[in-house]
């Protein structure tokens, strides 16, 4: 949605799900005057198959991205980078989200100076100037960042001359922009490596795109099928978006099948092994879906180690997770979790979008009612979850939020 700031024509994109986060761009795209169109349902398509957006920013009319609209959501501040390279200038707010640690945003600042750019901070502002355009340049990412990754990626997609991107991040998200940038026009080799190579041109066009299938959402079902004892078939899933955590069901002792229409995922009878996992970027098992093989792993037999290495605030739902009788150690990074006979319903707390639906899944399996307060959370990252796990047999329902 983002990379329609690219260009003056339109950038149809196929399959957006229905989330807060998906609303609140398109008011923070709105308010830089990108007129955003939402294609009726057309015959014989369900709500499952998600909406055609239609984005045209025929002239960028603000390029200022306030605080009260980027506190709320920070993938928001990656505007920063198209806004810059078309316009010679943005003045973006710094970011808000989740609270699941510092996420500075250096990374972002020095590579749109690899780039030419001249930036300062005032205010709680980032305020970024390239008036002769931006030129392209060696761009070496400290860490592998996704968003600083997107963010240098459509800014050198208009700088002049080559960019290369090193130590770039490998998410299948960020290979999804990068396609969808060569759709409209852009010249970007490496695509799914750690090495990006971009050679600039004046201009975008317009483009038709289909967004991945979420593999985060993707493997969230997973562990709820296996947690539960299911037999759920995940229509339209890929199972090479997140092989290492089908990996890890499949060594706990969850049947997964993989096919070209989906991802059938079943437990049938017998019980879950321990496993050990360490968040990793991708191809390695991603910090998005921590949360849920940690409540996953509160009914198995033994103990499991999980490790956190991206974000050092991510542990907030253990203690949300203890009230429904798990049984879990702290020890920095590491969380030890001691499998239980059983879990039971409990009045709980979430805390960020990932602990909200890792108390959905433990509450799947516990005995009596589990109440979870605001689920607001799970609106950003989820769509109409309630409604899903409903159609495969859960007792869920939302009061409120």
């Amino acid at each position: 949605m983002i990379a329609s700031l690219l260009t003056r024509e339109t950038l149809t994109l196929h399959g957006v799900p229905r989330l807060a986060d998906v609303t609140l761009l398109g008011r923070i795209l709105g308010n830089h005057g990108v007129d955003i169109t939402i294609a009726g349902k057309r015959v014989g398509q369900s709500t499952s198959d998600g909406q055609t957006f239609r984005l045209t920013a025929a002239e960028i009319v603000d390029t200022t991205a306030p605080y009260e609209m980027v506190a709320r959501m920070r993938a928001s501040f990656w505007v920063l980078a198209p806004i810059l390279a078309r316009c010679g200038e943005a003045t973006v707010s710094l970011p808000g989200g989740c609270a699941i640690g510092t996420r500075p945003v250096d990374l972002h600042l020095t590579a749109l100076q690899a780039l030419g750019a001249d930036i300062e901070l005032d205010g709680g502002y980032v305020i970024a100037k390239a008036p002769k355009g931006l030129i392209g340049g060696r761009i070496h990412l400290g860490k592998v960042s996704v968003g600083a990754t997107h963010n240098a990626l459509m800014a050198a997609v208009l700088a002049r001359g080559d960019t290369v991107i090193e130590n770039a991040a490998r998410e299948p998200e960020v290979a999804d922009l990068a396609t969808c940038l060569v759709e409209m026009g852009a010249k970007i080799e490496g695509i799914g490596t750690a090495t990006l190579n971009i050679q600039g041109v004046p201009s975008l066009h317009a483009a038709e795109h289909a967004v991945l299938p979420d593999r985060i959402e993707t493997g969230t079902y997973a562990m709820a099928a296996a947690i539960t004892g299911g037999d759920v078939f995940l229509e339209g899933a890929r199972g090479d978006l997140l092989h290492e955590a089908l990996q890890l069901l499949r060594g706990s002792g969850v049947e997964v099948e993989e096919s070209d229409a989906g991802i059938r995922v079943a437990r049938n009878g017998h019980g879950l092994d321990a496993v050990n996992v360490e968040t990793q970027p991708f191809p390695g098992f991603p910090t998005d879906l921590q949360a849920q093989l940690m409540a996953l792993m509160c009914t198995a037999r033994g103990v499991s180690e999980v490790r956190e290495t991206i974000f050092e605030n991510r542990f907030m739902h253990v203690q949300e997770l203890a009230r429904l009788g798990a049984r879990i150690d702290l020890k920095g990074d590491t969380a030890l979790v001691h499998g239980v006979n059983g879990l039971r319903g409990a009045q709980v707390m979430a805390t960020d979008l990932r602990a909200s639906v890792s108390l959905i899944i433990a509450g799947l399996a516990a005995q009596g009612e589990t109440l979870i307060g605001r689920v607001y959370h799970l609106d950003r990252g989820f769509d109409r979850i309630e409604e899903k796990l409903r159609s495969c047999g859960a007792q869920i329902e939302r009061l409120s939020g």
